[in-house]
This record gives C-alpha cells, structure tokens and sequence, in this order.
C-alpha cells in the first residue's frame, strides 16, 4: 500500500475516532442534572444508563445520538469512497466506522472509559450492511421485548447480525468483502465482552430490568457494579 494511502487511512481513523468519542450519555446527562453518569446508575456511559436516570425519551435522545456518530462518519466515507479519488477508498468505510466504535468504548474526552458500543455499532452497521443488522435489530427487540434486559438484547444483537452477515455473505473473505467480514466479526466479540459483567448479572438473577414508565432522576450517587 503506498505512503499516500496509509495517511488517507490514517485521517479517516482519526476523523473516526474523535467523532466517535463525543460522550452524548455524560453530556445530556450533565446539561440536565448537573451530575456526572460515571458516578450514577450503573455508570455506564450509555444510553441505558441515561434512560434508567432520566426517562425513556432521555434514553430514545442518547441512542439516536450515539447511532448519528456511528452513523454520519460511516456515510461520509461511503460518499468519497463512491467518487473513487482518493487511496484505498474501499477500506475507508469499514476503517471509520471501527473507529467510530472504538471512540465510543474508549473516549479520550473521560479517560478512556466508554460505553458498551451498541447504538454506535448499529448506526455503523446499518449503512455498511444493512440487512445483517435489520436482523440483529429484530432480534435485538425481540429480546428486549420478552425479557426487558437491554443487555441481553444487545449480547443477542452482536451474535445475530454476525452470523447474518456470514450467511448472507455469498463470499465473505474476497478482497470487497473481507474489510466489512473482519469489522463484523470484531464488533461483535467487543460487544460480548463489554457486556461481560451484564452476563454475570444475568445468571445471578440480578440484572436490571427496563420500565416503560417514566422514571426520576436518582439521588444514590453511589456507582453500582
């Protein structure tokens, strides 16, 4: 690969990564309160943390946000790649978009310390490989919908958009493909294991479960496991 397309790569990472990393979870959170996410709830910066906090509308707020930084880049590179003047243009959608997820897991803005990456991957997802994620996200609601576990909706999420991907992927490893298969398959092992401790919970019996009603902020300032 030639010098000049290591840098196209290595903006887009960059562009990617700082896009990626805008913490939308603390930001609403602290607009609105005044208060840290890190240090409330479950201290996951995430979406889910925020709804259980605030509200279902804060929660519907901060997923469109984290999926539009997942998202926007994706399809900014998707344009270029599309004009076919720049090197290594059919890598630069699947390089962004991994980065924009690695933003949102380990930001630079709080210390490294992120969220899971679900709202972000799905934004990403959707325009690199839309109808693997279309399943992933059927499955998603349906798992929530039974169980009212946001986490384990999300842990079943990674595994059913990689396998659609694999199985709708006549060719999965030729040169087109094998940027988008790898990213797939990356995306969903770092999904599985920043919900790792959710797992745990799940087979203790002990995590969580969603409320559709509308919920106060809480005063517990205490950071829960």
């Amino acid at each position: 690969m030639k010098v000049d397309a290591f840098v196209t790569l290595f903006l887009a990472q960059l562009a990617g990564y700082f896009i990626g990393g805008i913490p939308f979870a603390f930001l609403v959170t602290w607009l609105k309160t005044g208060r840290d996410i890190r240090t409330i709830g479950s201290g996951n910066v995430g979406a889910t943390n925020v709804g259980r906090l605030l509200g279902l509308p804060y929660f519907f707020l901060v997923f469109l946000l984290d999926f539009a930084k997942g998202a926007g880049p994706v399809l900014i590179a998707q344009y270029f790649a599309r004009q076919g003047t720049l090197p290594a243009a059919e890598f630069l959608p699947a390089v962004v978009g991994f980065t924009a997820i690695l933003g949102h897991l380990f930001p630079i803005y709080l210390g490294m310390k992120g969220g899971k990456g679900v709202a972000t991957a799905i934004g990403v997802l959707l325009c690199l490989t839309p109808w693997a994620t279309l399943v992933g996200l059927a499955t998603w609601i349906l798992i929530v919908l039974l169980t009212r576990m946001i986490s384990l909706g999300s842990m079943a999420f990674a595994i059913a958009f990689a396998v659609a991907h694999l199985v709708m992927t006549p060719t999965p490893w030729v040169r087109e493909q094998w940027p988008l298969t790898l990213l797939v398959i990356v995306l969903a092992l770092l999904i599985l294991i920043k919900h790792r401790a959710n797992f745990a919970r799940i087979l203790a019996g002990t995590e969580p479960k969603i409320s559709l009603g509308k919920k106060k902020v809480e005063t517990d300032t205490t950071p829960r496991p």
